[in-house]
């Protein structure tokens, strides 16, 4: 039984030390891939297809890809140790190193002085969620509801990449809050026939939305949704919680134990209480998509530069939590970006350079093999500027990043 896609992980000062100094404050990080038992593989995120169901059965299939990750996911008793944790490549090819060790080693250097101290690690997190069908209608507890299981909150955004979907999938369509008149008690009717078997139809109450390929949502802790079959960039804060509250997804049933899975136990059973976890303000609010949909747009020092050499655009931008941008370098070009704050990225298509790394976005990846195209920057490598290179004379190479909370460029940190 496989438990996890490397073996030779390992807490190693001069390893994280060597990764930091070697790469100039940017480190190379593994493939983090993870399983959901409840869904179909979309078969999207560059996997080999001969290895999406590499688990012990009953653990479901690879339909994720988690990024710049400093948690662990919750799967249940048969998680692996380190399922759903980032890992740092040591460039003298010593042990993977845990990036939530590494983050707890170098602090400020690595993540700023500002996010360490008011976090204490580092905060969000990013994923690909590949699913051949829509996820079942779920929401994600707020802050205060999450302590209640000693977890953080988990608001989260959707990005749909272009360059990671190839196909839409069985439904690119998702139901996101509320229809404005919907009332509590209809939802709670709902709620109420998750364990009878079947379909309890709850996104009758909601609204769907078709996927516009290049743009996406912000989903606040709170907010009900079930998510299209998109290969969908997702960055997120820190956490795993959720309650599923469809009982019918994927062509098949969704265990009830998901519907109370971060429910206190003296709550089990309690269809009152999961009312309480949702805000009920913005699942039912009439301008959600006003207030909801994100359109991208050119960075200021995009604009500047002129957009010939290089195209940056914010592509998720509403929540305090997190933020993200789209980095399109043209072919032949060499630029040098700066940014405020650290930051994880994935390149989705092109090669070149990142500092002193070779970067390739990946076509076929082979569970627990390596690859090139997932690093992080740290708050001064970002700040003294990454230069950034496309080897190719054809093709762009178009690069993700993902931000952790009260991104200063965006304003939102005074």
């Amino acid at each position: 039984m496989v438990d996890g896609a490397y073996e030779n992980v390992a807490s190693s000062a001069s390893g994280m030390d060597r990764a930091l100094e070697a790469g100039q404050g940017i480190v190379q990080l593994a493939p983090t891939w993870v399983p959901r038992a409840f869904c179909t593989p979309g078969r999207r995120i560059r996997l080999h297809p001969d290895d999406y169901f590499p688990f012990a059965q009953g653990r479901g299939g690879i339909d994720e890809r988690w990024l710049s990750s400093a948690v662990r996911a919750d799967n249940g008793p048969l998680t692996g140790a380190n399922e759903g944790l980032s890992l740092v490549v040591d460039p003298d090819g010593g042990a993977l190193l845990p990036f939530d060790e590494f983050v707890g080693h170098h602090k400020g250097e690595a993540i700023g002085e500002r996010l360490w101290t008011q976090h204490e690690k580092w905060p969000m997190y990013s994923k690909f969620f590949d699913n051949q069908q829509a996820l079942p209608f779920h929401v994600h507890h707020t802050d205060e509801k999450a302590a209640l299981v000693d977890k953080p909150g988990k608001p989260e955004a959707y990005y749909y990449s272009p360059h990671m979907n190839n196909h839409l999938g069985d439904q690119p369509i998702s139901f996101l809050g509320f229809q404005p008149e919907v009332t509590t008690d209809q939802v709670k009717a709902r709620l109420m026939r998750f364990g009878d078997g079947g379909d309890n139809r709850i996104t009758d109450l909601s609204r769907g939305y078709r996927t516009q390929l290049g743009t996406g949502w912000d989903i606040p802790s709170g907010v009900l949704h079930a998510p299209a079959s998109i290969c969908t960039y997702e960055p997120q804060a820190a956490c795993d919680v959720f309650c599923m509250c469809e009982s019918w997804s994927n062509n098949r049933e969704v265990p009830e134990e998901l519907l109370w899975k971060d429910v206190p136990p003296e709550h089990h059973g309690d269809f009152d209480f999961i009312i309480s976890l949702l805000d009920w303000e913005k699942n039912t609010d009439p301008n959600f998509v006003t207030n909801r949909f994100m359109a991208p747009y050119s960075t200021a020092q995009s604009l500047a530069d002129g957009e010939t050499a290089y195209v940056e655009k914010w592509i998720v931008y509403r929540s305090p939590h997190f933020s993200a941008k789209e980095l399109t370098v043209r072919p032949g070009q060499s630029v040098t970006v700066t940014d405020a704050d650290a930051y994880g990225l994935i390149a989705v298509q092109g090669t070149g350079t990142l500092g002193t790394h070779d970067i390739a976005a990946a076509t076929l990846i082979r569970f627990g093999q390596l690859s090139q195209d997932e690093f992080f920057v740290t708050e001064s490598a970002a700040r003294a500027g990454v230069t950034v290179t496309n080897r190719s004379a054809t093709q762009d190479l178009v690069i993700l990043k993902h931000f952790g909370p009260e991104n200063a460029e965006l304003g939102l940190h005074v």
